[in-house]
């Protein structure tokens, strides 16, 4: 970068963050934080993680962040209504085009008064309940350790022995306890909570492989085949997926 548009990042102070980012915060409203070009390198509730073009994180409120952007990135933050909570403290979205969209009519918009800044809001809570929305309703189970392991189940490549000794059970146990409070073997519950984070990311508009990875399988194969046990057959074609084959 030369030294002309290093200068020039900063001749709006309040701004230059967007382009250089910041040491660690929290906010009191949920909060988006997407790349619109370039790579950010965060820090989020103590875990590092790295966006690329495109890509977005969906932050509950409260969540401590720090960020560093490498030379040539561009990063919006913009804050969310407080009823927009992800399903989880930090919601990795990957590239959801919908969202992609809306960050670039922000950038060309420049929304300065109090109405524009809401109705771009707007827009961005719907795009996030629009992924957020499950197909397959769960029942969380009411046992807290149970509920702690159903929280991560969805996200965790553990096993449910590793899970259940982690929180104090056998996997016996977590059995007994999810089939009695949520009606499902753990197995199913997870297969299921998965498969909603999936379904979600397709109708967003990620590509099967991204879906899959979202939701914790490693091909997008996996994914298809889980797919078409639990789906049914007018949803797969909704997503355009009816004549996908799982080899495919």
């Amino acid at each position: 970068m030369s030294l002309q548009a290093a200068q020039l990042r900063h001749v709006v102070p309040e701004n230059a963050l967007r382009m250089t980012g910041h040491p660690e915060h929290t906010h009191a409203e949920p909060h988006l934080i997407h790349v619109v070009v370039g790579t950010a390198h965060l820090r989020v509730d103590g875990v590092p993680v790295i966006l690329h073009s495109r890509e977005s994180l969906w932050l509950a409120s409260g969540v401590p962040h720090s960020a560093q952007y490498d030379q040539g990135s561009l990063v919006l933050g913009p804050l969310l209504s407080p009823a927009s909570q992800p399903g989880s403290r930090v919601q990795a979205l990957g590239v959801v085009p919908a969202i992609a969209e809306i960050m670039i009519a922000i950038l060309g918009a420049a929304p300065g008064t109090a109405e524009e800044v809401q109705r771009f809001r707007n827009a961005l809570d719907a795009a996030l309940a629009d992924l957020s929305a499950d197909h397959f309703a769960l029942v969380m189970p009411t046992h807290p350790r149970a509920a702690a392991v159903a929280r991560q189940a969805r996200f965790s490549p553990e096993t449910v022995a590793e899970l259940a000794s982690r929180h104090g059970f056998s996997a016996r146990q977590l059995q007994r306890i999810f089939q009695a409070e949520t009606g499902l073997s753990f197995h199913q519950w997870r297969v299921r909570a998965r498969l909603n984070l999936a379904l979600a990311r397709l109708r967003g508009g990620a590509s099967t492989l991204q879906a899959a990875k979202a939701a914790g399988y490693a091909t997008h194969s996996g994914l298809l085949k889980a797919l078409r046990r639990e789906v049914d057959a007018d949803t797969l074609t909704e997503l355009g997926l009816a004549a996908a084959r799982p080899g495919a």
